[in-house]
């Protein structure tokens, strides 16, 4: 008998939050976040971390789990996710993995076996500072020809995941995307029920760009001058983070907060849209599109409950 495991994922400012700790509420289960963010700790504001207020109770994983100088990747994630379900599972608890990190939450749902096959650090080492002389477009362009899949995949500034498809390549000499499509295929170890949430694009845009006034007037800044004071330094991988670059390259008077800002939401709307194209290549996603169920939470939560019952989830 499969073990169950609800996901509710989606892109940023889609309503995760609340939808998921009313679920808890209501099946007795508890939150392991999916997100490549909110797991650092004195991160708040910027990653929109959930309040203890908005848990109501609810125990959460991976939240302040790590300190921003800690290094967090899948397949540490990955690890610690498969830890929280069971501990969730001997609680007697229903473990609901919510979030908006796709690969995150597809290293769980099909186990994905990650080769340990870098040992050798010096070729990432080559890279890093290939990248800080020459940018990062000048390293994603390596990946044309050995990994065109990646290539489209993997976003320029998602410098982290671009090594890591050229350190594979280089040490199995097959590309990582065919790795992983092997691996995406396998069955689910967990009874699974997989939804992502989405809405008119517009209707999205419009709640992050109104996401980061809020940042703003809650205290972003200030969150990122605390954190440079700390001796976090903006070449960490949790700096690189959506709403602390642009904070820190403000501070480090590279353009005024104005700018700032209008890049910030700029890059959380192009970041949506990546988001949601990722989750439209993965299959067994039941799609729940928020504005259908004029974004009332209890409607939407109603649907899960029944398809948790009709489908003998849990």
């Amino acid at each position: 008998m499969k073990q169950p495991l609800i996901v509710i994922a989606g892109p940023t400012a889609v309503g995760k939050t609340a939808l998921s700790v009313k679920l808890a509420k209501n099946i007795s289960g508890e939150i392991i976040s999916a997100d490549s963010m909110q797991v650092y700790k004195h991160m708040d504001i910027g990653t929109a971390k959930v309040t203890e207020e908005e848990k109501n109770g609810i125990k959460h994983y991976l939240i302040d789990a790590l300190y921003p100088d800690q290094e967090f990747n899948v397949n540490i994630f990955q690890s610690l996710a498969k830890d929280s379900i069971k501990s969730i599972l001997d609680n007697n608890k229903i473990p609901i993995m919510v979030g908006g990190t796709g690969f995150y939450i597809q290293s769980v749902i099909y186990d994905i076996d990650f080769d340990d096959t870098n040992k050798d650090t010096s070729y990432r080492l080559e890279l890093e500072e290939l990248a800080n002389t020459l940018g990062n477009e000048y390293i994603h362009n390596m990946l044309k020809d050995i990994d065109p899949v990646s290539y489209e995949k993997i976003h320029p500034n998602n410098l982290k995941r671009v090594i890591r498809a050229l350190e594979y390549y280089k040490e199995t000499k097959t590309p990582i995307s065919l790795h992983n499509e092997k691996e995406s295929q396998k069955e689910s170890p967990y009874n699974l029920l997989f939804y992502v949430l989405t809405m008119d694009r517009e209707h999205l845009y419009q709640r992050i760009d109104e996401r980061v006034d809020i940042m703003i007037k809650e205290g972003l800044v200030d969150e990122v001058k605390k954190l440079k004071k700390m001796g976090y330094s903006k070449d960490l991988v949790s700096m690189k983070g959506l709403g602390y670059k642009e904070i820190y390259a403000y501070l480090d008077g590279e353009y005024d907060l104005e700018r700032a800002i209008y890049i910030l939401k700029r890059d959380t709307r192009h970041f949506a849209k990546r988001q949601l194209t990722w989750f439209k290549r993965e299959k067994n996603v039941r799609w729940l599109n928020v504005d259908e169920f004029n974004c009332n939470v209890e409607l939407i939560l109603n649907k899960i409950l029944k398809d948790i019952e009709e489908l003998k989830i849990i």
